[in-house]
C-alpha cells in the first residue's frame, strides 16, 4: 500500500472525532441528552469522553508526520512554525469565547444604549473565559512538538510521556487534585492566574456551581503527555516501511499496553477527563490506537472506503470546521434558529430526547455541507 492510502485512515479517524465533538456540543437542549452523549460528571468514561482525547491523540500522530520535513530537529524554522501555529490556535480559541460571550451579552442588554451594550459585552474582557478546547490544543501542540523534536531518540518519547504523567499524578495526589472543588490544585492555579470571572463554571456532584475549568493550565500537563503518546504512534506508522499489517500489529500492541495500564492504574488514579488525569491519558490513547489500527484494516487492507466520505470531509479541514461549528452554534442560538428548529419543528412531534439528538445530527449535517464544499473544491484551510 502507498503511504498516502494509509493516511486516509488518519483523516477518517480525525473526521470521526471532529463530527463527534460537534455532535455532543450541540444538543437541542442540555436538559435532554441520551446517556452515551453526556460527559461523565466526574470519574469514569462515556463514549462522549473519548472524542476530544481521540482528536488530541491524532494530533500527536500528525505532529510526527508533519515535522518529518525538519527531520524532527529544533531548527529556527521549525521552532518558529511551532510557536506561530500555537499562538494562532490559542488566539482563535480565545476569539471563540469572546464572540460567544459578547454576542450573548449584547443581545441580552437590549434595554441599554449601543455604547453601554458594547462596553458590557464585546469590550468586557474581564468576564471572557481564557481557556477552552482550542487553547488546550495549542498548549499541547506547542510543548509536545518541542519536546518531541528535542528528544534525540524516538524510543525515549513514551518514557518521557510516562515520567510527565507520573509527576502530574503525584502533584494531584498531594494537592486535592482528585476532588471536585475549588480547593483542587487545578482550580487554585487557574484562580490565581486568570481570576474566577475568566473561568468556566461547572456543577459538582452536590449541585453547587463552582469555578472549575476542565481545560485549565495545570491539567494541560496531562495533554502534553497525551500528544507525545500520539507522536510515538506516528513513528510506528512511518517506520513500517509501507507494510500495513506491520502497522496494525504495532498499533495493536502499543494500544493494548497503554489501555490496560490506564485501566489497571485507575484504582490509585481515577480516570477523569475534567482533570485530564494520567490514567485518562493512558486509557484513551490506548482506545485511540486500537481504533486507528481497526480503521487501517478496514480501509487500507480490506478496501472498504465508500462509507468514509462523510468523515473524510471533516478530516481534511478539522480545526476550521470545529471553529465553524462553534460560531454557527452561537449564531443559531442567539438568532432563534435553534429555538425554531428544535422548539417548533422537532420537539412538538417526538420525544424530547429524540428531538434533541436529531437537532444535533442536523447541525452536524449542516457543518458537513461546509466541509464537503471545501473537500470538492480541494480547499485546505490550516490553522
Amino acid at each position: 500500500m502507498k503511504a498516502n492510502n494509509r493516511l486516509l485512515s488518519l483523516d477518517i479517524l480525525r473526521g470521526i472525532t471532529i463530527a463527534g465533538m460537534i455532535l455532543v456540543n450541540n444538543p437541542g437542549t442540555w436538559g435532554a441528552i441520551y446517556a452515551p452523549l453526556r460527559h461523565v460528571p466526574w470519574n469514569g468514561l462515556t463514549p462522549t469522553d473519548l472524542v476530544f482525547p481521540f482528536f488530541m491523540f491524532i494530533m500527536g500522530v500528525s505532529m510526527y508526520i508533519s515535522l518529518k520535513k525538519y527531520e524532527w530537529k529544533l531548527t529556527k524554522e521549525c521552532v518558529f512554525k511551532i510557536l506561530k501555529r500555537s499562538i494562532l490556535i490559542f488566539l482563535v480559541g480565545y476569539g471563540l469565547n469572546w464572540f460567544s460571550y459578547g454576542l450573548s451579552r449584547f443581545t441580552a442588554l437590549a434595554d441599554l444604549d449601543f455604547t453601554d451594550r458594547m462596553m458590557n459585552s464585546f469590550l468586557d474582557f474581564g468576564h471572557i473565559r481564557v481557556f477552552g478546547v482550542m487553547q488546550r490544543l495549542s498548549i499541547a501542540y506547542c510543548f509536545g512538538s518541542l519536546l518531541g523534536c528535542w528528544i534525540k531518540k524516538i524510543r525515549y518519547v513514551p518514557l518521557v510521556a510516562v515520567i510527565i504523567l507520573l509527576v502530574y499524578w503525584i502533584v494531584l495526589a498531594f494537592n486535592q487534585g482528585f476532588s471536585f472543588s475549588e480547593n483542587n490544585i487545578i482550580s487554585v492555579i487557574d484562580h490565581s492566574l486568570v481570576g474566577e470571572s475568566r473561568m468556566y463554571y461547572d456543577t459538582n456532584p452536590e449541585g453547587a456551581r463552582i469555578a472549575f475549568d476542565p481545560e485549565g493550565l495545570l491539567s494541560s500537563i496531562g495533554s502534553i503527555a497525551h500528544v507525545l503518546l500520539g507522536f510515538y504512534a506516528g513513528f510506528l506508522i512511518l517506520n513500517s516501511k509501507k507494510d500495513n499489517e506491520k502497522v496494525i500489529r504495532n498499533l495493536f500492541i502499543y494500544g493494548t499496553i497503554i489501555l490496560f495500564a490506564g485501566l489497571l492504574l485507575q484504582y490509585g488514579c481515577p480516570i477523569n477527563k475534567k482533570i485530564w488525569s494520567s490514567t485518562f491519558v493512558l486509557s484513551t490513547c490506548g482506545f485511540a490506537s486500537l481504533l486507528l489500527a481497526l480503521l487501517i484494516w478496514i480501509i487500507d487492507i480490506e478496501g472498504y472506503r465508500k462509507w468514509s466520505l462523510f468523515f473524510e470531509s471533516f478530516g481534511i479541514n478539522p480545526l476550521f470546521l470545529f471553529v465553524s461549528g462553534s460560531l454557527f452554534s452561537t449564531i443559531f442560538r442567539i438568532s432563534g434558529i435553534k429555538e425554531f428548529v428544535f422548539g417548533k419543528i422537532l420537539s412538538p412531534y417526538m420525544d424530547v430526547y429524540l428531538a434533541s439528538v436529531i437537532y444535533a445530527i442536523l447541525f452536524v449535517g449542516f457543518i458537513w455541507l461546509v466541509g464537503y464544499y471545501l473537500y470538492k473544491k480541494q480547499i485546505y484551510i490550516k490553522l
